[in-house]
């Protein structure tokens, strides 16, 4: 069964927690920073690993770290601007849903595998359908629009 880490899961709840607190507030940058026990909170995430994964998101410049008394994290960039793919990326590293993709060279089954292009094309079609789930697309903010992204929701992945 192909799933995201729960790390993943985390940061993913944790940007999208982020961008509707920037939306509600009409704040961006410093202005908007979230604790991560706030975020922990929110979503009943335990705040020793919530933490160590906004670390991470902020060393990959997905996310901001603002220190002081109102500090915390923000979105580094507008959130129509990040992915799902480069947050999973930056949590969890390539993702592969067969090792024979990552093999750089020849693979003992090279000559008689008949499954590597069509597992390839499905990875690339996944990283293609996370690519375009931007973090505004999960973020529920009232009144807003639906985005076109996800089609009202639903995803297909066609081979």
């Amino acid at each position: 069964m192909l799933r995201l880490t729960k790390k993943a899961d985390y940061g993913l709840m944790a940007l999208k927690y982020l961008a509707e607190q920037a939306l509600l507030s009409g704040k961006t940058g410093a202005a908007s920073a979230q604790s991560a026990k706030d975020i922990a909170e929110a979503y009943h995430i335990p705040p020793q690993l919530l933490a160590k994964i906004l670390q991470t998101l902020a060393r990959q410049g997905i996310l901001e770290s603002h220190a002081g008394t109102n500090g915390g994290y923000a979105l580094a960039r507008p959130a129509t601007e990040i992915n799902a793919f480069e947050v999973i990326r930056a949590i969890d590293g390539p993702l592969f849903i067969t090792s024979c993709i990552t093999i750089h060279g020849t693979c003992d089954l090279a000559g008689h595998c008949t499954i590597k292009e069509p597992l390839r094309k499905v990875n690339d079609s996944i990283k293609d359908l996370l690519t375009g789930i931007i973090i505004a697309d999960l973020a529920e903010v009232p009144d807003a629009e639906p985005s076109a992204t996800l089609g009202g929701g639903l995803v297909s992945i066609a081979l």
